[in-house]
């Protein structure tokens, strides 16, 4: 895992590095009602894109991308009053709906894939450290297409968050899922690695799982999060939806273990009904009404538990077959030219993807 470079220090000069001249780079933040923080959330990214432009580590004309993910606040007014007074520095993008925190991402994602050599994603919150962008160019321009922000320290967590958030990583692995240990969405990507997202339509989204599959170089860099007083977004439900999203996208490990527990009750019975025909024979009587109905109930919930779970399956299917848009743009500003491929193939389509 790499330490984070100095944005104070110029990038490293040489004829054999990948990169040679300053990325144009592109920092996008999925914004739902964050009227409250957002003014001061792009004071601090444009303070930190100043930075990293003065020291040669971006090119100037790199900018913040605000995704405004159906807000009901002033939340949109902001974009447009900060993209006024900014307008090759702040751009936004309105959703036409409230899509979800992987879908607004991928949205602001898929106008960077047209537009710059690197994005840079972070929530509006900025729990996750600034400097973090510092290592994530270091490892870019060292040629990494990928870069993924890991937590090293989890002591701003609750210790109930903390226990259940390394559980998860720990089941996915279990499950054959490919994903960075302690990661969110907090990462940089190139334009070569974005473009290869889009090549992975799925409607399910989970990012962190996505992204590993695409290959490539990549790097980690650590940092530890800021605790932060405001509202998540994220509650508990929310947390868990994604966790079952994530497990039931890209393992089908759940329904192998429901056939194998089937496999082992059946031999079970037979080997319980094989012993009673035995006592049977030798006189004695059977008793046990209660077993027989603790019996009956486990296997009727195990039966249901199995049903549901294949329709789940089921049902993600039914979603990925119908093939519906991703997110539809209502406004763009900033990049209003630019419009995303795969919706423009699609007759009578908005632009969104």
């Amino acid at each position: 895992m790499s330490t984070m470079a100095s944005a104070c220090s110029p990038p490293p000069t040489s004829s054999v590095l990948p990169v040679q001249t300053p990325p144009r780079l592109l920092i996008v933040v999925p914004c739902y009602n964050e009227a409250s923080i957002l003014d001061d959330s792009l004071d601090q990214l444009l303070a930190k894109l100043k930075a990293l432009t003065a020291s040669g580590w971006v090119a100037a004309d790199s900018a913040v991308l605000c995704v405004d993910d159906g807000s009901r606040d002033a939340t949109w007014d902001i974009i447009s009053r900060r993209h006024e007074a900014a307008p090759g520095q702040v751009l936004g993008i309105k959703l036409a709906a409230n899509c979800g925190h992987q879908k607004a991402l991928l949205a602001g994602l898929r106008l960077a894939a047209d537009m710059v050599d690197c994005a840079v994603s972070i929530d509006a919150d900025l729990q996750d450290d600034l400097a973090v962008i510092d290592g994530f160019l270091e490892q870019y321009w060292q040629g990494a297409e990928i870069v993924y922000g890991v937590r090293t320290d989890r002591s701003s967590d609750t210790a109930f968050k903390r226990l259940t958030a390394e559980a998860f990583y720990h089941l996915m692995s279990a499950l054959g899922v490919k994903i960075v240990f302690n990661h969110a969405d907090c990462r940089l990507m190139s334009r070569r690695a974005l473009q290869a997202l889009f090549e992975y339509s799925e409607v399910n989204l989970f990012l962190r799982g996505i992204v590993p599959l695409i290959g490539l170089r990549q790097a980690t860099v650590g940092y530890a999060r800021r605790p932060t007083s405001r509202q998540t977004h994220y509650p508990l439900r929310k947390m868990l939806m994604l966790a079952w999203d994530g497990i039931t996208s890209f393992s089908i490990r759940p329904i192998r273990m429901i056939t194998v527990l089937g496999f082992v009750i059946f031999f079970a019975n037979i080997i319980l009904g094989l012993r009673y025909l035995v006592l049977h024979y030798l006189g004695y009587t059977i008793q046990g009404w209660t077993s027989l109905a603790l019996l009956v109930l486990a296997l009727g919930g195990l039966q249901l538990l199995g049903i549901g779970l294949i329709g789940e399956y089921i049902g993600k299917t039914y979603l990925e077959v119908k093939r519906r848009p991703r997110f539809l743009y209502e406004k763009v500003l900033g990049a209003e030219d630019k419009q995303a491929p795969d919706a423009a193939s699609r007759p009578n389509a908005n632009p969104g993807a």
